[in-house]
Order: C-alpha cells, then sequence, then structure tokens
C-alpha cells in the first residue's frame, strides 16, 4: 500500500471526526449512559485521557484507508460522493458487522448498538467528506 496521501485532508478528517464524535455522545449522552448498562461514575471514573487518544489514533488509520481505498476503488478520482461511499461500503462491510458481532457475544443492548453504530456511520461520513473536498 501506497501511503501517498493528502496529510493535510487526513488531519482535517481527524479532526473533524474528532469533533463529531464530541457532539454525537454530547447529545446522546444520557441514552448512551443508559445503553453502557454502567453509571456516569463508572464510565468516567478513571479520568483517563487514553480512549480519546486512542480514537484519535483509530480515526487517523480509518482516515488513511478511506483515502487509499477510495484511490483504488474509483480509479484515481477521490471526491466527497466517493469517498463518503467508500466509508459507508468500509461502515457496512466491516465496522458495523465486527461491532455487532463483538456486542452479541457481549451481550450488550442493542441501543449500545445503534448509538455506537450510528456514531462510526457519521465518522466515517464526515471523514469521507473531508477527504473528499481536501484529497
Amino acid at each position: 500500500m501506497v501511503f501517498d496521501v493528502n496529510w493535510i485532508a487526513i488531519v482535517l478528517a481527524v479532526v473533524a471526526s474528532m469533533a463529531f464524535g464530541m457532539a454525537w455522545y454530547m447529545g446522546l449522552e444520557k441514552y448512551w449512559v443508559a445503553a453502557t448498562g454502567k453509571s456516569k461514575d463508572e464510565l468516567m471514573s478513571n479520568g483517563s485521557s487514553s480512549p480519546f487518544i486512542w480514537a484519535a489514533i483509530m480515526q487517523f488509520i480509518m482516515a488513511i484507508f478511506i483515502a487509499q481505498l477510495t484511490f483504488m476503488l474509483f480509479d484515481d478520482v477521490i471526491n466527497v460522493k466517493n469517498a463518503v461511499h467508500t466509508g459507508m461500503l468500509m461502515w457496512f462491510g466491516f465496522i458495523l458487522t465486527s461491532m455487532t458481532i463483538n456486542h452479541r457475544y457481549q451481550n450488550l443492548s442493542w441501543k449500545l448498538t445503534l448509538i455506537d453504530g450510528g456514531y462510526l456511520l457519521g465518522v466515517v461520513i464526515v471523514q469521507g467528506i473531508v477527504i473528499g473536498v481536501f484529497g
């Protein structure tokens, strides 16, 4: 795999998708906490920034793959339509399916799957838009 991508687009895609995630979970905080089956105190007990750092790293990797796969799937044409399409294919084919498998084995609520799945769909769409605009 060649990492000949627009690195500015990748970084902007990560910033935009992290901002989306903040808005998503702030808006759905009450429902998300209830869907986890834990209290807010249990979820925030360690006060660590580690989940946010890991999220940024993983979203960085996702953005690289959206850019690379868009380039390969659409004959070297990176635009908003193609990048969003690629992100949505990745979401449906890999992200949602993997998350659903894990949530079912972990006996987590379907509400949590919907909230987290919606968040990750939003991430790949936001990243696709940014990559398409700047890619």
